[in-house]
């Protein structure tokens, strides 16, 4: 995060991206209402600070939820792992029918 390192205006925020001055703000905006960053006015100037601490609320929620999507991960892989083996064996079945089949064509030519 570019605020970071230092405390920086606006304007010094804007010259590191390649957006209007207005999308910076708006950006801003959401993160001051987030609470990521704090706004401070000082004179003329607003500058803006990171306020990392915050990401540790969103730490302490990802965690909470960490342990259901693995569970739920693991499920859906050993369902598409069987389902892989489960196809295969129908593949393997279907090419076992038609070789028996072929083979009894040939026979009956053979035969004639």
């Amino acid at each position: 995060m570019l605020l970071a390192h230092e405390k920086l205006t606006l304007n010094g925020v804007a010259e590191h991206f390649k957006v209007s001055r207005p999308a910076i703000s708006k950006h801003i905006k959401i993160l001051t209402e987030c609470g990521l960053v704090r706004v401070e006015q000082r004179g003329r100037e607003r500058y803006c600070e990171a306020r990392p601490e915050k990401l540790d609320e969103v730490a302490e929620w990802v965690e909470r939820y960490r342990k259901i999507w693995e569970d739920r991960f693991d499920a859906l892989e050993a369902y598409l792992n069987e389902l892989q083996t489960t196809q295969k064996v129908t593949v393997q079945k279907q090419a076992s029918q038609i070789k028996t089949k072929e083979k009894k064509h040939v026979r009956k030519k053979r035969s004639r």
